[in-house]
């Protein structure tokens, strides 16, 4: 046998491997690299597409969320035909990313004439007022007072813009007047809510629906909560609400963080209209070199705010810790895939035992997209929320505004008029009050909170001072009348006259009483103190 050797070294080896590449048409690598390129994007993007195709573009089914004893699935719920349907996607919209791509650019509203009212009650709100008949829009031309056709009030979330040019000449003209305030928008800031919800409520006689998209459905879940009961809204729809604030999964992948940056160049853009303020009340050196909604809210919302921490900010300020407290009939829609408010920061316990919260997750949707038909001309989440709110405004189930009996400290009906007692106020000041010291309260001063108004006046200013960590105001000796509040950001110091006359009162001779009280109450301490320092002085000698 003979045996032939090849002797053949690993350069020679290459070369013949570069040969046969080299064989290989250029066609063949640009058709491998489009099936590896469109993979990655099929991938990174999120499409959908196949699967849907898989299972004969069906759609996906509907999932609730709700208590098994809850009057409002049961009576209002049930009945929604979408609500047990399945949602499919516009076919080439098949992808969270696309959607709300598409929404952004494409998803305009159409055209429609608003009305603009601007309120000055104790905030500077403006109200666009659009009548709505038949899906036809035009400009409204006032409500009778006695209509009861429903009332929606919509909340708008953070890149709303739909007026940003009225905004920015509303913002000129109030600079312009000299009409500054030092109260700014964040995902926690109820109080112009409140202000127009308690004011549709008092001029008219229609049923309150609210509803949210975004952050603004983060602002109105925590309303809900702040008031419970106490709230004129029939009815109310959270859409895509991020629910936790401090959402650790919003920047876990790529594409995510493109969501954060560009919504952190639009509060840039919103924080440029206000620099003068910005500047003197957070860090602009910061705001203009933030790179996340997370650097902004460090540099500028929590420094606003007041909040020690951006992380404060955040655990306040963040609706999933309100939702087991709303009282009112709501819808909860929330999209699985929805790229900026994650599925890990929906409180599911928390919907699940509230009786009033209806939850309804969709495997697909997107953030505020959900557009269905070939044409992407409608969107799901419209349809289900329209017809939610029209099943409850034919039942019985909307929700009714209820009077909570709110005890403050020297109301109306306090023990003024029962005789004379001690007004120990947080600073130590030590008054005393008689009867006949009270003063009866004209029902025409509307500097003063009446009284089936002074639930819906006291409530945000308490609840403002407690997260602020703000000091309240020391109540005037009559008992009824309180300086009208500002909402600023340093509080409410006591007026001097007041402390004035609280040491009048102190020191009058028309109460030897009170210093005879204060004499016994205060003996044990000074008692204890004299004892110890006159057996001190008398050991002194003794030590020498």
């Amino acid at each position: 046998m003979d045996v032939v050797v090849v002797d053949s070294s690993s350069k020679d080896a290459y070369s013949l491997l570069l040969k046969a590449v080299s064989l290989i048409p250029i066609s063949h690598y640009l058709l491998g690299f489009l099936i590896i390129f469109l993979v990655f994007l099929y991938n990174s993007l999120e499409f959908h597409i196949l699967q849907d195709f898989l299972t004969g573009f069906r759609g996906q089914p509907v999932n609730l969320i709700f208590n098994s004893a809850s009057d409002i699935y049961h009576g209002v719920a049930s009945k929604c035909r979408l609500l047990h349907g399945r949602y499919l996607v516009t076919p080439w919209l098949a992808s969270p990313h696309i959607q709300t791509t598409f929404l952004h650019f494409f998803g305009r509203a159409p055209p429609v004439t608003y009305t603009s009212v601007l309120l000055n009650i104790d905030l500077l709100i403006v109200i666009y007022w659009i009548a709505v008949s038949r899906d036809a829009f035009h400009g409204y031309t006032g409500i009778s007072k006695d209509d009861t056709t429903p009332i929606v009030v919509v909340i708008p979330g953070l890149t709303s813009d739909s007026v940003s040019a009225y905004i920015k000449h509303l913002a000129f003209k109030i600079s312009k007047h000299g009409w500054h305030s030092d109260c700014f928008y964040n995902a926690g800031w109820t109080e112009d809510v409140r202000e127009v919800i308690n004011y549709l409520h008092q001029q008219y006689m229609a049923p309150l629906f609210v509803v949210g998209p975004s952050i603004g459905a983060n602002v109105l879940v925590k309303y809900l909560g702040e008031e419970g009961d106490n709230t004129p809204v029939a009815g109310a729809a959270a859409i895509c609400s991020p629910w936790d604030l401090f959402d650790r999964f919003i920047s876990r992948k790529l594409l995510q963080k493109l969501y954060d940056r560009a919504l952190t160049v639009g509060l840039q853009g919103y924080a440029q209209l206000h620099q003068p303020l910005y500047s003197r009340l957070a860090n602009w050196e910061g705001i203009e070199k933030s790179r996340s909604i997370r650097d902004f809210d460090n540099h500028a919302t929590r420094h606003v705010g007041k909040f020690e921490t951006v992380d404060t900010y955040y655990r306040q300020c963040s609706s999933a810790s309100y939702v087991g407290r709303v009282s009112v009939p709501l819808l909860c829609i929330s999209a699985l895939d929805d790229p900026v408010c994650t599925r890990e920061a929906i409180p599911w316990d928390e919907c699940r035992t509230n009786k009033n919260v209806i939850l309804v997750t969709t495997q697909h949707g997107g953030h505020l997209g959900y557009f269905e038909g070939i044409t992407a001309s409608t969107m799901w989440w419209v349809r289900a929320t329209h017809e939610f709110l029209h099943i409850l405004y034919s039942s019985p189930y909307m929700h009714k505004k209820k009077k909570v009996q709110v005890h403050y400290p020297l109301s109306q009906a306090s023990l003024i008029d029962q005789g004379p007692f001690l007004n120990v106020a947080e600073d130590g000041m030590v008054a005393a009050v008689r009867k006949e010291q009270t003063a009866k309260v004209s029902s025409d001063d509307t500097s003063l909170p009446q009284e089936n108004d002074r639930t819906d006046t006291m409530r945000p200013i308490l609840e403002q001072n407690k997260h602020m960590k703000e000091s309240n105001s020391l109540p005037s000796m009559n008992g009824a009348q309180t300086s009208k509040q500002a909402h600023t950001n340093e509080g409410i110091k006591p007026p001097v006259s007041v402390i004035r006359r609280c040491l009048d009162q102190l020191l009058s001779r028309k109460s030897p009483w009170l210093l005879t009280y204060i004499a016994v109450a205060t003996w044990p301490l000074l008692g204890s103190a004299l004892f110890y320092f006159y057996k001190k002085r008398k050991m002194l000698p003794a030590k020498r």
